[in-house]
């Protein structure tokens, strides 16, 4: 991929749901229901833009050690922004671990690619460790996820945090300061500019 291009895989670390809650006076577990119309518009932009395939963090294997009202609203989250996706021009797959109590009985529908249009990967119980431990039976348990081009994470956060190690290898990292429910379509364009600026020769 040269100069001037449009990622065709873009992630995304929608971080900072709790900073913002206690930041307007609400409970650490009343953020995560302010996420899901930014997720909403993210995608329809991600369309429009011409994005082919998109991989979201939902939560991970290590959230679900949060207090039992966080993992009820994270996971009630989830479910509704992966029903509220599934009526768009999307392909929806969940990946993360479905055998866990901790995996929402009505995603599991989707733990096989369902839809058509713009790939979106909803990473759900998800855990690194959990991925890497299918090698052992020949392949990553993500193993329908392309490799990514783009990372863009809110929340000022400078790590990875466990997301897709494998697909990210040679993603470029795009990071907002401003907490996830405080997104503007123009994060997502700057991100999308920012990207077109960059070398990408793979080590070459």
């Amino acid at each position: 991929m040269g100069r001037n291009s449009t990622p065709g895989h873009v992630g995304f670390i929608p971080d900072g749901n709790r900073r913002w809650a206690m930041s307007k006076g609400l409970s650490k577990e009343q953020g995560y229901a302010y996420g899901i119309d930014p997720g909403l518009m993210l995608i329809e932009q991600c369309i429009e833009s011409g994005i082919v395939e998109v991989s979201i963090y939902g939560f991970t294997q290590d959230n679900t050690k949060r207090s039992h009202a966080q993992k009820i609203a994270f996971t009630d989250a989830c479910v509704a922004f992966a029903s509220e996706i599934s009526r768009r021009k999307v392909a929806l797959l969940v990946v993360g671990d479905e055998t866990s109590a901790q995996f929402p009985e009505g995603l599991e529908v989707y733990r096989t690619r369902q839809g058509s249009g713009m790939k979106v990967n909803l990473l759900v119980n998800y855990g690194w460790e959990w991925d890497l431990g299918g090698l052992k039976n020949g392949g990553l348990r993500s193993s329908e996820v392309s490799r990514m081009d783009l990372i863009v994470r809110w929340g000022g956060g400078r790590r990875l945090s466990g997301f897709l190690p494998v697909q990210s290898v040679y993603a470029d990292f795009y990071v907002r300061d401003e907490y996830w429910p405080d997104f503007k379509p123009r994060h997502f364009d700057q991100a999308l500019s920012w990207f077109k600026r960059q070398d990408r020769t793979f080590g070459g």
